[in-house]
């Protein structure tokens, strides 16, 4: 048997103990992990026949389903690269990555085949499109069924060959590739094994898109514990409350917009909401409030956490430590709030800008620097960008936060972020929160636009709950009572919507840009 640190371990234990129990619940169909291993082998053995060799990347446009829960073995087991597109990007996105990756093999959902018929002609290196529904052509099922049963994985796997690529959302520039090696991605689970306590008793409902940061890590550990993964094609809450009573779900993750349609959905106090220990929040810092509103419509603890590409996902779960656990509730959801402490085996500080390491006394404001087994390889074909985050022996990841003296992390903003009015630091997240704190509001966000007197001022972008009605003075007002004067927004938008991207997660670039047209830079 092959030792090195693969995440094909993972597979391979929930096959010979956990072969009878029902591990993968998608719609009708109910995969024992016998039969999902099953499937994970024909598909090696099928990329196999199509001539997919060691180190080709196969990509894969489409939604949460079994199917790509078994390429994220299949794959990886034929020491192939597995490369998941995001499914909101635009068709020249796509191409783009799918270029830059050299990718060799595209399956695709069949809502995605008008993209899939744009790229054809730009994309050369692509050599087989594959449907995941039945087509006039080869789809997954036939290529499946035309396979071998057994396969055996590679036994000359290394710990540092590329496992899995993925693709950053491209906020400032072209999209860079993260590499994720085979070390990587198995230490990271041990390291959630052991950080969150996952073990054969888990019932995990994927929520969150497996492309996405907070979703990708969970093929991992919850096969390598035995628990039960529960597939929803894409986030509805009405389907997630179904789901969550009919599976006796233990576990999901969101980001605060899901989360906010989940709890203010009309149906939320009709379901046995019993079986859920706690759900994740992450993708977007979570107001206090949305904690608090979480335990009381669910009926178990929200607890935030943060993690990213570059780190394979996670790094922190803001867990109350048991010394904490006497704490007054208010304080209790203030915490869970939070950022988090570090998952065993990751090292995580803040450093100034001259990368002196900060003191965590609650106050002082640095960027988040991590070292861990779970820290990418580095950017594909991109070498000085790869030096310039990776220097000094910690990954900067760009998040500014502060460290409270019991080793809580909380972000205070992405360095873009920060809006910086009359020569003051305004953290965007810090305003958000207090007008999230308002009762009638749903969504909003806070960025930085021009203003004539103070170079830059923070903007309140704001979307109200069904049938609610307040005006921009009000809701100043309210902010007053919470924020000092520069501090509040010196203007409120109310739309209907905010634009989001693949997985709820508010873009405020994109609500920034029409602010700043034709300015030459984006901050004063």
């Amino acid at each position: 048997m092959n030792l090195a640190l693969t995440p094909v371990r993972f597979k391979q234990r929930a096959e010979s103990q956990f072969g009878n129990k029902i591990g993968i619940v998608d719609g009708d169909v109910r995969l024992t992990y016998r039969e999902y291993s099953r499937r994970c082998d024909r598909l090696s053995n099928a990329l196999k026949d199509l001539g997919v060799r060691r180190g080709e990347r196969v990509a894969w446009l489409g939604y949460n389903s079994h199917e790509l829960l078994e390429a994220y073995y299949g794959v990886v087991q034929l020491g192939s690269v597995l490369l998941p597109l995001n499914m909101r990007l635009t068709p020249e996105e796509i191409g783009f990555i799918l270029n830059d990756s050299e990718s060799v093999v595209l399956f695709y959902n069949r809502d995605f085949l008008p993209i899939v018929n744009a790229i054809r002609g730009s994309v050369p290196t692509v050599r087989h499109y594959i449907s995941l529904e039945p087509d006039e052509g080869s789809h997954y099922e036939t290529l499946l069924a035309s396979a071998a049963d057994e396969f055996e994985p590679l036994e000359d796997i290394k710990d540092d060959d590329l496992a899995e690529l993925f693709y950053t959302s491209g906020t400032t520039a072209n999209p860079k590739g993260v590499m994720m090696t085979h070390r990587n991605l198995y230490l990271h689970a041990m390291q959630a094994l052991a950080g969150l306590s996952v073990n054969d008793k888990n019932v995990q409902l994927h929520t969150i898109p497996l492309f996405h940061v907070n979703g990708w890590g969970t093929p991992h550990t919850i096969t390598g514990s035995g628990g039960r993964h529960v597939v929803v094609k894409k986030f509805d809450p009405l389907e997630v409350l179904q789901l969550v009573q009919r599976e006796r779900v233990t576990h999901f993750s969101m980001v605060p917009t899901m989360a906010m349609a989940l709890i203010n959905h009309p149906s939320v106090g009709e379901f046995d909401l019993s079986s859920l220990e706690y759900v994740g929040l992450g993708g977007a810092a979570s107001p206090v409030e949305l904690v608090r509103e979480i335990e009381e419509r669910l009926g178990c603890p929200a607890y935030s956490g943060y993690g990213l590409t570059e780190t394979t996902p996670v790094c922190t779960f803001s867990f109350l430590k048991d010394h904490l656990k006497g704490a007054p509730d208010s304080e209790r959801w203030r915490r869970q709030a939070m950022t988090g402490y570090p998952m065993p085996g990751i090292e995580m500080a803040i450093v100034d800008q001259d990368d002196a390491f900060l003191p965590w006394d609650g106050q002082s404001v640095g960027e988040i620097v991590v070292r861990a087994d779970n820290v990418m390889a580095g950017y594909w074909k991109q070498p000085e960008d790869t030096r310039h985050v990776m220097r000094g022996g910690w990954f900067h990841t760009g998040d500014m936060a502060v460290v409270d003296e019991e080793g809580y992390f909380l972000i205070v903003d992405r360095k873009k972020d920060i809006i910086i009015s009359g020569g003051e630091n305004i953290s965007s997240i810090e305003v958000e929160k207090a007008v999230y704190s308002h009762p009638l509001v749903f969504e909003c966000a806070v960025i930085a636009v021009p203003d004539k007197r103070w170079g830059e001022a923070p903007k309140a972008l704001v979307v109200l709950k069904p049938d609610a009605s307040l005006d921009e003075k009000e809701l100043i007002e309210h902010c007053r009572t919470r924020l000092p004067g520069f501090k509040i927004p010196k203007s409120i938008e109310f739309l209907p919507s905010l634009p989001k991207g693949g997985t709820g997660k508010i873009l405020k670039k994109e609500l920034r840009e029409q602010y700043w047209a034709g300015q030459e830079k984006r901050v004063h």
